[in-house]
C-alpha cells in the first residue's frame, strides 16, 4: 500500500463527500479511490466513513484522522511546490472561476501578459457570477465579491468594487435627474441581481443616511447588459465602476447622486487552504496585485472627478 496516496484519497473524499468527485480531482477511477480507502481502513483497523447509497460522511475515527491527514497532505504539497519552485517556473493546470464584470474588458489583457510570463501553466477560466464550492467543483481559485463559503477557504482582497448610479443624457433630458435618493422611487430602475447586499440600498452623505428598497423594473445577472440597456435612454442603473468607467468618462452615461456614497464590496481571490502555498495560484494572485496597484485604473479618474468616494 502506498500510504501517501491512500491518505490523499481519504482527504479528498472527506472534503468532497463523494468518491466519484475525489476520483475526478485525482485523475483516477472511482474503484482506485475505493481500494485506497479500504487499504487505509485495514491498516488502521477502523472504519473512516459511514456509507449509504447517497451519502458519505466521516466516522468518529475519520473526523479525528482527517485533521491530522489534511495537515500532512498540505505540508507534503507545500514542500513539493517549494522544491519545484527552486528548480523551475510554475506549471500544470490552473482552473479559475471569474466574475463576468472583471473577466469581460479587463482580465483578457492581464491573462495574456500572465501567460507570456508563465507559458507552462495551462489555464481554464470559467466565467459566471455563481458562488461556487471550489473543492467540490475542482477550482484552484475563484475571483468573487462574496466572502468565502467555509473556514477552510482563504481570501485575498484585491480591490474595492465601487458602484455608481447613472443614466444616459437622453434619459436625463426626458425624465430629469434625481437630486435625492428617495427620488429614485419615481424613476425606472434596472438593477444587478448579484450584489451581496441584495435589495438593501444605503446612501450616506455626512450624517445623513437613507435606506431604500428599490423595485427594479429590470433585473439581470449581467452588468454589461444593464449598462447597454441604460445607454439606450430607458432607465437609471447602478453599475460597478469597473464596467461603467469608460462610458462615464466618454459622456455616454452620467453619474447621479455622486454626493452620496454607496457601500463598496471587495473583489477577492478565494482559494482552498490546501492551495495556500501552490506556486501557480500564488503567481497569478501576486501578478494581479502588481497589475492593479493601490487603486484600479478605472477608478482613478472617477475619484479625481469626485464621482465616487
Amino acid at each position: 500500500m502506498d500510504r501517501l496516496l491512500s491518505v490523499e484519497a481519504f482527504v479528498r473524499v472527506a472534503e468532497t463527500g463523494n468518491f466519484a468527485k475525489a476520483a475526478l480531482q485525482l485523475g483516477v477511477t472511482r474503484s482506485v479511490i475505493t481500494h485506497r480507502i479500504q487499504q487505509l481502513e485495514q491498516f488502521i483497523n477502523a472504519p473512516l466513513f459511514h456509507r449509504s447509497t447517497r451519502h458519505v460522511r466521516l466516522s468518529e475515527v475519520g473526523e479525528t484522522y482527517y485533521k491530522e491527514c489534511s495537515d500532512m497532505v498540505v505540508s507534503f504539497n507545500s514542500l513539493t511546490e517549494h522544491m519545484r519552485e527552486l528548480r523551475a517556473k510554475p506549471s500544470g493546470k490552473l482552473r479559475i472561476q471569474m466574475l463576468p464584470g472583471f473577466a469581460i474588458g479587463h482580465f483578457g489583457r492581464i491573462l495574456a501578459e500572465f501567460n507570456r510570463l508563465y507559458p507552462d501553466i495551462e489555464i481554464d477560466v470559467v466565467v459566471n457570477d455563481r458562488v461556487v464550492d471550489l473543492i467540490e467543483e475542482g477550482f484552484d481559485v475563484a475571483f468573487q465579491m462574496f466572502p468565502p463559503m467555509a473556514e477552510t477557504m482563504i481570501e485575498r482582497k484585491l480591490f474595492a468594487v465601487r458602484r455608481v448610479f447613472c443614466l444616459s443624457p437622453e434619459y436625463a433630458a426626458e425624465y430629469g435627474v434625481p437630486q435625492h435618493p428617495s427620488e429614485l422611487l419615481q424613476h425606472k430602475i434596472a438593477l444587478y441581481a448579484g450584489y451581496p447586499s441584495r435589495n438593501r440600498w444605503i446612501f450616506t452623505k455626512g450624517d445623513e443616511q437613507v435606506e431604500l428598497s428599490l423595485p427594479g423594473q429590470v433585473r439581470s445577472n449581467s452588468v454589461h447588459l444593464l449598462r447597454d440597456y441604460a445607454a439606450t435612454g430607458v432607465c437609471i442603473v447602478c453599475l460597478p465602476t469597473l464596467v461603467a468607467s469608460d462610458d462615464l468618462l466618454a459622456g455616454r452615461l452620467i453619474p447621479v447622486l455622486s454626493d452620496y456614497s454607496l457601500s463598496s464590496f471587495h473583489f477577492s481571490a478565494v482559494f482552498p487552504a490546501t492551495q495556500r502555498r501552490a506556486l501557480k495560484v500564488r503567481a497569478l494572485i501576486e501578478f494581479l496585485v502588481e497589475k492593479l496597484g493601490d487603486e484600479p485604473s478605472w477608478d482613478k479618474p472617477l475619484l479625481e472627478l469626485g464621482w465616487v468616494s
